[in-house]
């Protein structure tokens, strides 16, 4: 007689590495035999998860009794990434050029911004891209990193806006 192969569905959340590691047990509801089980296990393909796995998997869980016997069940394993980005931000000088203007880009204050599953946008407010007289000084600018999951980070840099053009 069949061992009964019993799955129950789960979530499985990646960590700050973009890694998650799912073991038998974790989708096992209970198996059983009369007899005993000797062995509860998953495909080796389905232990180890990452970014590439974000969303619903079927795993197959496969049983063996103690003389042999072997029964499957399926469960769905979903993976989520809900770890925020790494947002780095670096202060910068800048100097307004001949006509008292300067542009500023998101990539002038980004640090090395990092998410293990990838970034979709780094991004600065649109107020924050033009610069003239008016912005001389020391002018905070917050940075926005958002990543491929949608999860969301932001920082702080000062943005010092200098006029060294001679009139």
């Amino acid at each position: 007689v069949n061992p009964e192969a019993l799955c129950q569905d789960i979530t499985v959340e990646l960590d700050e590495n973009g890694v998650a590691v799912l073991t038998a047990a974790d989708i096992d509801n209970g198996s059983n035999d009369a007899c005993g089980l000797a062995s509860i296990e998953i495909d080796a393909d389905d232990a180890d998860w990452g970014c590439d796995d974000i969303g619903e998997n079927i795993v197959t869980l496969t049983v063996t009794d103690v003389n042999g016997n072997v029964s499957t069940c399926e469960a769905t394993v979903t993976i989520e990434d809900n770890v925020d980005p790494e947002a780095i931000c670096q202060d910068i000088t800048v100097e307004l050029d001949e006509n008292g203007e300067a542009v500023l880009t998101a990539a002038d204050i980004d640090g090395g911004s990092t998410d293990a599953c990838g970034l979709a946008s780094i991004e600065i407010d649109a107020d924050d891209v033009n610069w003239g007289c008016d912005d001389i000084g020391e002018n905070t600018v917050t940075l926005t990193v958002t990543d491929n999951n949608g999860n969301v980070s932001t920082c702080e840099a000062t943005v010092t806006i200098e006029d060294n053009i001679d009139p």
